[in-house]
């Protein structure tokens, strides 16, 4: 399977193979060994849904968010709204050292890596999870245009899960309108893509448009340092 290929699916088609995908992993793994990360974004909250379908009205992971303290307010409130009504298990990471010494958005390397990755990595590690779920997908960054389903990570040992890589941005937006799901109100006020604050914009020509392109220009390298 590939984005070309994903193209002629149906928004039907491409939820059933993300539904296979996460009962797939929960199978093989157990739910006590796997995580799902959210960001309080589009993507992963549809992710946190098609979970909660697959676990019958919960969803049956540990739900990750990494916290910089440089999100949105919005975020931070929708993140708390929801987490209260949908009964998460919500686990909130933050490297507390990095978060007072690192400056946020002066070099984006550093930055992602030190306080998202970083405590990331120390909790699959802590946890002894075995599976993380991602809701990247391949057409919003070129540094994700090859990915796969599954991706086998070190140190720690863990299998990367990204179960909507098929989707687009105008699917994601279709299957939240089908099952009317909240979101965060900045998408409301012409934001595509959420990331912490300093480092995002309004519009854009592309979905990630408006990001800093700095970020942007150093995702292959952080995906290899374990960011997703």
């Amino acid at each position: 399977m590939n984005e070309k290929e994903a193209a002629k699916w149906t928004l039907e088609e491409k939820e059933t193979e993300s539904r296979r995908i996460i009962e797939e992993v929960l199978h093989r793994f157990g739910p006590d060994k796997v995580a799902t990360t959210w960001t309080g974004g589009k993507d992963s909250t549809t992710l946190l849904h098609m979970l909660r379908q697959v676990g019958g009205g919960k969803v049956p992971v540990r739900v990750i968010k990494i916290d910089t303290s440089a999100d949105f307010p919005e975020i931070y409130s929708f993140v708390d709204r929801l987490a209260k009504e949908w009964d998460l298990d919500l686990h909130v990471l933050r490297n507390e050292e990095a978060i007072k010494t690192v400056k946020v958005a002066e070099d984006p390397l550093q930055c992602c890596y030190q306080l998202k990755t970083v405590p990331l990595l120390s909790f699959i590690r802590e946890q002894g999870l075995e599976a993380v779920f991602v809701a990247i997908r391949w057409d919003e960054q070129e540094a994700r245009k090859d990915e796969p389903y599954f991706a086998q990570r070190q140190d720690p040992d863990h299998l990367r899960v990204q179960p909507l890589l098929h989707f687009r941005e105008i699917d994601i937006w279709s299957y939240i309108r089908k099952y009317n799901l909240p979101f965060c109100e900045l998408y409301r006020r012409g934001y595509r893509s959420l990331d912490c604050a300093p480092c995002t914009g309004r519009g854009g020509r592309s979905e990630r448009g408006a990001r800093s392109q700095n970020k942007e220009a150093a995702m292959q390298r952080l995906r290899e340092m374990g960011y997703f």
